[in-house]
């Protein structure tokens, strides 16, 4: 096993070292841990102090280790850490933490990774200072686990550990957090209040409507709230949501939750464009993080871009979820130029079937043998932001696997994120096309679906998650 091994105090082990109540065994070795922020030693017993660093947290402990080898031994061992360590340090760090707070919630416009955990959650309390106080803890948590730092003080000997501990020797790898409200966190099916927020439901957080080819499972579709856990390690992404999961107890439970692999868009142009299962490039014309202006126009909700904005929501954003499952083995039997036919570009290098490299512009009026080179029908002409009066979306999705369907059949495909500012303007009109029109629907199966109303960023330490609804 990778993580530290934790032992009542007292062990006599030659690797193990006493911290507290605990102490902890660190198979992997001295060089492997890291000096930076070492912690300082607890006054009192079975506390940790503000912002410790998980992989530091190891490192602490040795440093603090009493009664295990004589005096002498253990400040030979620690100067010889040290000196290893900083050696290390000056050659191998790697600053791979987002900022929590901010004018927007992260994971939006920044630069996407590679591993995503998404989560919907039903709320079980009815207690509006019990959301508010949900909101607030999530906050706390949040900013540690973005920072690479432990969540909570390490608990008694006696008492479970407050983080979990799959992400003890594990760094921050550049974790983004972002979270949601669902239609349900404001109003019931019958557009009933339910939580006392009524009268602060944005008209554009509306339900997505029943789609042609719609295959969905209520199990995977909706939530009274979601979080989006992005990072390049996935034990990373997925300890986020485990510990803020555990944080809501008694007052939300999971609904859904999809892991995500490898990135299906680039969202800075830094990154390479990244290829689906199907085997083409996806996104070429996604918005970029370089683009603030476009950003303005088509990410960020304002009075401007969505009709009856709240104040509340200015600077947030929405978030609409399609599972889409990929019928990979019909597609895997079809030939290449049926394959850029539908599609509408080269398989290898992304181009255009007009011409031209991966980001030239299309032209849509050039003739082929049998009509349009860019058929009518392909997905790229379809959606292209040319052919939809300009509308764009920053997307944000992953592939994703979920074993077998029992008959013989992958159930793989796109889990499909993208950030808009109207889902009224700017996703639903574009969904409906392509399940109506787009050659590529015959491959594919929508099996979950869900829109969230994404709250500005948290200002500073005295603001919290949707702060603006209370």
């Amino acid at each position: 096993a990778e993580n530290p091994t934790l032992h009542p105090a007292g062990v006599n082990t030659a690797s193990t070292h006493t911290h507290g109540p605990y102490s902890i065994t660190n198979p992997l070795g001295r060089n492997h841990m890291r000096e930076e922020n070492y912690p300082v030693p607890p006054t009192d017993q079975g506390t940790t102090p503000h912002g410790t660093n998980r992989r530091a947290l190891l490192t602490g402990t040795a440093l603090t280790a009493v009664g295990i080898a004589t005096a002498g031994t253990l400040a030979s061992c620690a100067t010889e850490q040290k000196q290893n360590d900083s050696k290390d340090n000056k050659s191998q760090e790697v600053k791979d933490t987002h900022s929590f707070f901010g004018e927007h919630q992260s994971g939006i416009s920044t630069e996407v990774q590679d591993r995503m955990y998404f989560v919907a959650l039903t709320l079980k309390t009815t207690d509006k200072e019990e959301i508010k106080k949900l909101f607030k803890d999530w906050t706390a948590a949040s900013q540690k686990l973005m920072a690479g730092e432990v969540v909570g003080d390490v608990s008694t000997y006696e008492a479970p550990p407050k983080d979990t501990g799959e992400a003890y020797d594990l760094s921050a790898a550049h974790l983004t957090l972002t979270f949601g409200l669902g239609r349900s966190f404001f109003v019931d099916k019958d557009n009933k209040d339910r939580f006392g927020f009524k009268d602060k439901l944005p008209a554009a957080l509306v339900n997505i409507p029943k789609m042609s080819g719609d295959a969905l499972d209520d199990k995977r579709s909706g939530g009274d709230l979601c979080i989006q856990a992005c990072a390049d390690d996935p034990q990373v992404a997925f300890h986020a949501i485990r510990n803020l999961i555990r944080i809501a107890a008694g007052r939300a439970v999971v609904h859904w939750s999809q892991l995500g692999f490898g990135r299906t868009a680039s969202t800075s142009t830094s990154q390479v464009t990244a290829r689906n299962l199907f085997g083409f490039k996806d996104g070429t014309n996604n918005l970029k993080i370089q683009e603030p202006e476009l950003l303005k126009k088509h990410v960020w909700a304002s009075s401007e871009n969505s009709e009856g904005n709240p104040d509340w929501m200015n600077g947030g954003t929405y978030l609409a979820a399609r599972r889409i499952r990929m019928i990979i083995e019909t597609w895997d039997r079809s030939r290449l130029h049926e394959q850029e036919d539908i599609i509408g570009r080269t398989k290898v290098s992304g181009a255009p079937l007009s011409g031209g490299e991966e980001f030239t512009t299309p032209d849509f009026n050039m003739k082929g043998k049998n009509g349009p080179i860019i058929p009518d029908d392909s997905h790229m002409r379809l959606m292209h932001p040319n052919q939809n009066n300009g509308v764009q979306m920053l997307r944000r999705g992953f592939n994703y696997t979920d074993g077998s369907d029992g008959l013989g059949h992958l159930d793989a495909g796109l889990f499909f994120i993208a950030f808009v500012c109207d889902p009224r303007t700017h996703f639903i009109p574009l969904l409906d096309t392509m399940t109506q029109s787009d050659a590529l629907s015959e491959y594919l199966k929508h099996t979950g679906s869900a829109v969230f109303a994404v709250p500005p960023g948290i200002k500073d330490e005295n603001d919290f998650i949707a702060s603006g609804l209370f």
